[in-house]
């Protein structure tokens, strides 16, 4: 019986799979670099929670949200798919989408993933929202904590998205359908 070797990709995809990392840590594989995250800081997560309260009252669709939802998105060339955790993750209360998805779920459905930039601020701005936009995600926001503004990125194509909206913190985001609501940025700095 003839047995295959493993590629590279395929090494680090299962020992990425097999991570047990401690309490409060993600674990994200993201074009093919093991990335590991301490917990965030109170501003951080001060920002997710201005963010979400608005959204939860203020949305014209009605949406579940999840601050911890593994993706499995597209990555570049013959890397093995991605595997990340958005800070946040949106979509349309009607589909369930969490309800009985597996710890890395696919991003159909998904309306909109948020990144509150941190300690590797250039991985959101960069590996991530092309992840996002090769995966076909809508809508994604990058709160970017160290530039002081949030920029909205839309229309999906290809390895990015084609549209983007930046404003400073204090400027208002109209975020569109399925959302259709002003996300107030003001207290984000």
């Amino acid at each position: 019986m003839a047995h295959e070797i493993p590629t590279q990709e395929d090494v680090v995809l299962d020992g990425f799979l097999a991570l047990d990392t401690p309490l409060g840590f993600r674990a994200e594989l993201i074009e093919g670099e093991i990335v590991v995250t301490p917990p965030p800081s109170g501003r951080h997560e001060h920002i997710i929670a201005e963010m979400v309260d608005q959204i939860v009252v203020g949305t014209d669709t009605p949406m579940h949200f999840s601050g911890n939802k593994g993706l499995r998105v597209e990555s570049a060339g013959a890397l093995s798919g991605n595997h990340v955790i958005p800070d946040g993750t949106f979509a349309p209360r009607e589909l369930s989408l969490f309800r009985d998805a597996e710890s890395w779920m696919p991003c159909a459905g998904v309306a909109m993933v948020v990144e509150v930039t941190s300690q590797r601020a250039e991985i959101d701005r960069e590996a991530k929202r092309r992840s996002y936009a090769r995966s076909g995600i809508p809508l994604y926001l990058l709160v970017d904590r160290e530039k002081g503004k949030a920029t909205l990125f839309s229309e999906p194509e290809g390895d990015d998205y084609t549209t983007a909206h930046s404003g400073p913190f204090g400027k208002e985001i109209e975020l569109p359908a399925p959302f259709k609501m002003t996300l107030d940025t003001s207290d984000f700095g």
